[in-house]
């Protein structure tokens, strides 16, 4: 199973304050048991949304461009892992070991969510057809990762 946690964003990273050194050795020490274990797929932090961009659909009217910083950062996201475990389980007991605590007494709270498999689909695709082009364009992603 695959997982995505979400890291939330904090005031200094919403301000574009870079993490510490020892907290960016902390998390490379993390993130390197993570590697060795077969665990992690991927991982990245995020610029702030300040940098970004919301756009927003509704039903056929033309979509609309936010640029942001966006007021709650509360709902906003810092980076991401991207994880292949067995369950949801090994993922809580995964994330128990970041160095979150390491960092200050503030509270974080990460989120994991699992990842939906193609197989997840079946009942929605039941020819099998809209499954295969999807394995076709990951099989494509792959191949440019690997470039």
């Amino acid at each position: 199973m695959r997982f995505m946690i979400l890291v939330p964003a904090t005031k200094e990273s919403e301000s574009g304050t870079l993490p510490s050194e020892t907290m960016l050795r902390e998390m490379g020490k993390y993130n390197e048991e993570l590697v060795k274990a077969g665990v992690m797929l991927a991982g990245e932090g995020l610029t702030p949304s300040s940098q970004g961009a919301r756009v927003t659909f509704r039903g056929s009217k033309a979509p609309t461009v936010v640029d942001g910083p966006f007021a709650e950062s509360k709902e906003m996201v810092a980076g991401f892992w991207i994880w292949q475990v067995k369950s949801k389980e090994e993922a809580v007991e995964w994330l128990k070991r970041a160095p979150f605590g390491k960092f200050g007494d503030e509270p974080v709270s990460v989120e994991i969510r699992r990842i939906f498999d193609p197989a997840d689909f079946a009942a929605s695709d039941p020819s099998g057809e809209l499954r295969k082009k999807g394995a076709e364009l990951r099989a494509t992603l792959e191949g440019r990762q690997r470039s």
